[in-house]
């Protein structure tokens, strides 16, 4: 250490080093990974089996009017042509986001839902409780039409099923009783749930029935060109610039820089504040003169006096109140203020001779301290 250095510096710079370490392990151990492609949502931007960047791709190469969405809801146009998907978002939605979707499909807008969290952000939406595990299913059609032409049967890792079909709703692939593709009409509009987006993900989109149930998914039965927005602003992909340096060691510098200050002004105020010596106390307090007599008569054994000082407040308290000779019998006093004052005349007279008969050392310090607080509450009762 520099000397000159106070134990109050050295305590400093101890602190400040065990803080900067372990800001480095936080760094090292809490920053988020760099790659998308370890992404476990099946996000156009990932290329793991998970992710879904080869239908992305498809899509492209096909001609389709596609475009990668990362706004709110609200910021979509709605046209009677316009398919928006929603692959398993993982982000929940605002209440104005959830109303924005509805008034999108109710003007005539599309949706292609792959997922559970569908009632999320269609509260109307009904399914039953999540599946464990991720098991492959096979779907069987339920009817021939625009969704399954080609695809009599799909492969699908549902993470639920569709609950009660309401006359809105139309079950288009199913297990026995599960249904794990739905039709759902909402005003003008449609919404196209999916149990999974397993079926587009780029290690189960070249299965049997799974790129046709996609194609035709993304086409439906509109006669005219489909204008495409896979939503990614509910995986997290944002355009403002706070979620860009979200994503960035900026805010990690900040907390940084931020806790340095801290410990500036901290420093700085220790040195500069007024100096003050810490009050010093007397031992001419009454409470150590307190103690003090306590301890001696607890050492003595001497527990009769207090109650003695007790007895003798008491009965010059009353009399002065009372008018009465300082000489008068405990018996009368305890009849004069029964008579006066309204007092219990047996508690008053009990009490005043259980005190006249304490003889020194003959009492313990539980019963001297609870005949002292019998004798000391009698005024108050009065």
């Amino acid at each position: 250490m520099p000397a000159g250095l106070t134990a109050t510096d050295r305590r400093l710079l101890w602190w400040a080093a065990a803080l900067l370490l372990l800001l480095i392990a936080g760094v090292s151990v809490m920053e988020p990974p760099a790659a998308r492609n370890t992404s476990v949502s099946p996000s156009i931007y990932s290329t793991s089996p998970r992710g879904a960047h080869a239908a992305y791709l498809l899509l492209r190469d096909l001609g389709f009017d596609l475009h990668v969405w990362e706004e709110p809801p609200a910021m979509l146009p709605s046209t009677s042509n316009t398919l928006l998907i929603l692959a398993e978002p993982v982000e929940a939605p605002t209440n104005a986001d959830r109303a924005a979707l509805l008034h999108f499909v109710e003007r005539g807008g599309r949706v292609l839902f792959c997922g559970a969290v569908v009632p999320a952000f269609f509260p109307d939406a009904k399914v039953k409780p999540p599946l464990s595990g991720a098991t492959p299913w096979i779907l069987n059609a339920d009817l021939p039409g625009v969704i399954s032409r080609g695809a009599e049967h799909v492969t699908m890792r549902a993470q639920t099923w569709w609950g009660k079909i309401d006359p809105s709703q139309l079950r288009l692939y199913s297990v026995g009783d599960n249904a794990g593709v739905v039709s759902w009409r909402i005003g003008n509009g449609e919404v196209l749930w999916w149990a999974s987006a397993s079926p587009l993900t780029n290690a189960e989109l070249p299965q049997t029935g799974n790129l046709a149930l996609f194609l035709n998914s993304i086409q439906g039965s509109s006669p005219t060109r489909t204008h495409i927005y896979w939503d990614e602003y509910f995986h997290g992909e944002r355009t403002s610039l706070a979620a860009y340096f979200a994503k960035t060691p900026l805010p990690w510098g900040a907390w940084q820089l931020a806790l340095a200050a801290v410990l500036v002004i901290f420093s700085f105020s220790r040195r500069s504040g007024p100096i003050v010596m810490p009050a010093a106390v007397s031992r001419l307090s009454p409470l150590e003169f307190i103690d003090t007599m306590g301890a001696l008569y607890r050492h003595a054994s001497a527990f009769s006096i207090p109650v003695e000082v007790s007895y003798r407040n008491l009965r010059l308290e009353l009399t002065q109140r009372l008018g009465l000779p300082a000489a008068i019998s405990d018996t009368d006093l305890a009849g004069a203020a029964a008579e006066r004052l309204g007092a219990d005349r047996a508690e008053m007279a009990d009490a005043l001779t259980a005190a006249a008969a304490v003889q020194r050392g003959k009492l313990s310090s539980r019963q001297a301290l609870a005949l002292v607080q019998r004798l000391e509450s009698l005024p108050e009762k009065n």
